[in-house]
């Protein structure tokens, strides 16, 4: 067997994504539920790299080995190749090889388009091992063009109020700009220091964000009628009282569930996701050509069902400390 359910690559003693400290990684993007400090060694993408460092300091692992997109690296007896995932900037699958058969690990990944990181690409194999976040018929995702249109309508119907969204830090951030510019939207928007330093990455690596400006410091009439990001932890913390009137929104996949939009206290839900949703998954399922399916990071039950009941063999993995970024924080 090429792969471990514990997604190790016995025959190269390497982990894909371990949730604890091991000799060898192979990490598919930089979100910390599945890049964690304290390795030996780490392959993975340049901008994974660059994107762990930042997090976790030069000293995250003891070496790094970087791998571009399509790259063909030997690990023992098996040879890995990196595709994209269009989850964030540098998220990466995982196809691993050897005598013929061919195994993917999606990693997180998304289908829709996004001007932030490079777009998602099928990779065929005997066997995929897919994210199961948004896992359940329910979660049919928006056009994200069209979530960003209601945030502009409402900046320009409530032009006294300062906006405040809430949008994880790593990804979810930098589209949401990347969205709002792309709609016509070219003021400032201003950042809570947490998400600063991946949008000054994203912009080295040629992503252009535009103007923004540090949302602290700053007297309280200057952010009326202004777009204000920062995490959602941050969205009551005291410095965000100081805001004119703020109109709460958040940027998640998880905004289609009314009951959790209810409990946040959210005014403004915008369904974007960096999530394949159910069709997606579905359908990139049925185009990697696997005939047997792992599912993990999510609604697992769901789509090992649909997957057996298409003639494919199926089983969820349970993998501990996979929790999904996005629900951790929102």
């Amino acid at each position: 067997m090429l792969l471990r359910r514990d997604l190790c690559i016995e025959s190269a003693g390497t982990y894909i994504d371990p949730p604890n400290p091991v000799d060898r990684a192979i990490i598919t993007h930089a979100h910390s539920d599945h890049a964690k400090a304290g390795h030996g060694h780490v392959l993975a993408t340049p901008e994974t790299i660059g994107l762990m460092k930042i997090r976790y300091g030069e000293g995250a692992a003891r070496s790094w080995q970087s791998a571009a997109y399509g790259e063909k690296v030997r690990l023992g007896n098996v040879t890995v190749t990196l595709f994209p995932a269009g989850h964030i900037l540098g998220s990466a699958q995982v196809l691993i090889e050897a005598n013929g058969d061919r195994v993917v690990v999606s990693g997180d990944y998304k289908r829709s388009s996004d001007g932030t990181c490079t777009a998602f690409m099928p990779v065929q194999c005997d066997v995929f091992v897919t994210e199961a976040t948004f896992g359940l018929p329910v979660f049919q995702h928006p056009d994200p063009r069209g979530e960003m249109e209601k945030l502009l309508s409402s900046l320009r119907a409530f032009p006294d109020r300062s906006h405040l969204i809430g949008t994880y830090p790593l990804g979810k951030a930098q589209r949401l700009i990347r969205l709002a510019r792309d709609a016509g939207y070219d003021a400032p928007i201003y950042l809570h220091g947490a998400l600063v330093a991946c949008c000054e990455f994203y912009e080295r690596r040629g992503v252009k964000l535009g103007e923004l400006r540090r949302a602290t410091g700053l007297p309280r009439d200057a952010l009326r009628g202004c777009l204000v990001l920062a995490p959602p932890a941050a969205l009551r913390e005291p410095w965000s009282r100081r805001l004119p009137d703020p109109l709460l929104g958040m940027a998640s996949g998880w905004m289609t569930v009314k009951q959790r939009v209810r409990q946040l206290g959210v005014e403004l839900p915008l369904v974007i996701s960096d999530h394949a949703d159910w069709n997606e998954l579905c359908s990139t399922i049925h185009e990697t050509g696997a005939t047997e399916v792992w599912v993990t990071h999510g609604r697992e039950e769901a789509l090992v069902h649909w997957c057996q009941t298409r003639g494919l063999r199926a089983a969820p993995l349970h993998l501990q400390g996979r929790e999904d970024e996005e629900g951790v924080e929102e």
